[in-house]
């Protein structure tokens, strides 16, 4: 974050283990959990799992004014991106369901995360435009974040195992 924010990022109880790595360890352990359960060959219900990523949306929503901060600034917009450009991506990425339908959802995810990419100069100024190097190195530490979340939220939608 402090890669992405600049000098205006702040670490707090709250804020960084809260709203940032809970979040984080709960979509990576969601997602463990579907892995485990596809490779035992699934269960009733196990494919809700690929909406763990909305964790990422959700509990930063849960700190104080911060309903009202999206709704006036639009501050944790970027947490709902991430949750769609996972959601998304690992759709498409699944090779399970309509073709056009996984079209569809990789071409957002990717122009999302082609978005966040880009962001960088109306986050932190001039020193995160992708022509600098510290700008191009946030852009693509940012996109290949993206790239794994991803791939990793296509595990509930993979075919369970059948051995």
């Amino acid at each position: 974050m402090v890669e992405l924010a600049g000098p205006a990022s702040t670490f707090g109880w709250w804020g960084t283990f809260g709203a940032i790595l809970l979040p984080g360890a709960t979509v990576g352990g969601l997602l463990g959990w579907a892995e485990a359960l596809r490779r035992a060959g699934g269960r009733r219900g196990w494919r809700w799992l690929a909406l763990a990523p909305l964790t990422f949306a959700i509990v930063p929503l849960l700190m104080p004014g911060a309903v009202a901060a999206l709704l006036t600034q639009g501050l944790g917009g970027g947490a709902i991106a991430v949750a769609l450009m996972a959601i998304g991506g690992g759709y498409a990425l699944s090779r399970r369901g309509p073709l056009w339908a996984r079209l569809a959802c990789g071409l957002v995810s990717a122009a999302l995360a082609a978005a966040l990419a880009l962001a960088g100069p109306g986050i932190a100024g001039p020193v995160l435009a992708i022509t600098e190097p510290r700008g191009a190195w946030v852009a693509v530490l940012g996109a290949s974040f993206i790239a794994v979340l991803a791939l990793a939220s296509s595990i509930p939608h993979r075919p369970p195992d059948s051995r």
